[in-house]
């Protein structure tokens, strides 16, 4: 006789084919991405045999794949065979404020699908399954490709100005009269601010693959007389005395020991009187079923494939602070449903020989 268990409770067992189709949806967005499908629809619904000719696909083949995006709220199909853009499929678009586009071709593309591939061979051995797959660090890989390096800036930007009106919600800069964007790239994030306050001027601090784009960025913003633009390795040295050294997305990039000598470059350029700005998502101490901890527990697994890094908690980031010689002031969550928290620190008093 079958004996009844749990998992064979209809709900159960529908959840979890729901988790093991997950890679299929992102397979989904991401062909849809690279025909360019929100783009073409960005101007009304179009039928499916006009797609076709304008992405050189094979009609009834795009037809399956444009029915699984009105099922994703991608798409609508208001009449047989015609396909609309929804208000979440907008996000997808080229051209649009927040776009996403960039991240869908980051993420999902075939050299990060390859790493995640081998997430097993990370869990058991520790080591960066991207560097397993590739033979080279996923920066160095970046910076072998300009093509591959341009699509990663892009993607961040993207997120860094569509981050800028939360980080203005959540600190203040109105005291402060210099910033430097440890890490900016295109400048997008450093810019944003510079635009909401006047009175700032700022430095963009990246490889110069890094901020490639920030030149061009600060300039559309308007805020080039502000905010120059310069070029090195933050494991060796910033630019000192600002007032204030913003991080953001740069420390769960790399492992304690990498993080710690970040911060320890920092601490030696900065002031008795600078902050320290780290904008980091925050791993909860307990993990909950919570929508937004997916972002966290789910990226806290990309950095282990791809980079090495982490997502880590308020307690192991007041930790890394300590070591290189800040005292982490306050903590101020960022609006939901953002992850994202503003860690604000001061250098405390030097004890050792290198400043920190």
């Amino acid at each position: 006789m079958e004996l009844t268990t749990t998992a064979a409770r209809p709900g159960l067992r529908h959840r979890m084919q729901q988790l093991i189709y997950g890679f299929f949806t992102a397979q989904t967005l991401h062909v849809a991405v690279r025909l360019r499908i929100p783009d073409l629809l960005a101007d009304g619904a179009r039928d499916v045999g006009d797609l076709a000719s304008a992405t050189g696909a094979d009609a009834p083949s795009l037809r399956r794949l444009l029915r699984a995006l009105v099922f994703l709220e991608v798409l609508d199909e208001p009449a047989p065979g015609t396909f609309a853009l929804t208000e979440q499929g907008e996000v997808l678009r080229a051209d649009v404020t927040g776009s996403m586009r960039e991240l869908v071709l980051l993420l999902s593309g075939p050299e990060s699908w390859a790493a995640w591939g081998q997430l097993e061979h990370s869990v058991r051995t520790g080591e960066v399954a991207w560097e397993h797959v590739h033979g080279r660090s996923c920066f160095d890989h970046l910076m072998a490709d300009p093509q591959r390096q341009a699509a990663f800036n892009a993607a961040m930007a993207e997120g860094s100005r569509a981050f800028v009106p939360t980080l203005l919600s959540a600190y203040d800069f109105g005291d402060l009269r210099t910033v430097v964007d440890v890490g900016g790239g295109s400048g997008a994030l450093l810019a944003g601010v510079l635009a909401a306050h006047p009175h700032l001027r700022g430095t963009v601090f990246d490889t110069p693959d890094g901020v490639a784009d920030a030149a061009r960025t600060v300039a559309e913003q308007g805020v080039a007389d502000r905010c120059g633009v310069e070029t090195g390795d933050f494991f060796v040295s910033v630019p000192p005395g600002a007032d204030a050294y913003v991080l953001k997305s740069v420390l769960h990039d790399w492992d304690d020991e990498q993080c710690v000598e970040v911060l320890r470059t920092v601490r030696r350029a900065v002031r008795p009187d600078s902050r320290v700005i780290l904008v980091e998502s925050l791993m909860p101490t307990t993990v909950t079923t919570a929508p937004s901890v997916a972002q966290v527990v789910m990226n806290d697994l990309n950095m282990m494939v791809c980079h090495g890094g982490r997502e880590r908690t308020v307690a192991e980031f007041r930790e890394l602070l300590r070591v290189a010689g800040f005292r982490l002031e306050s903590v101020t969550p960022c609006p939901a449903p953002s992850v994202v928290g503003i860690l604000e620190a001061a250098p405390a008093p030097a004890t050792g020989p290198d400043g920190s």
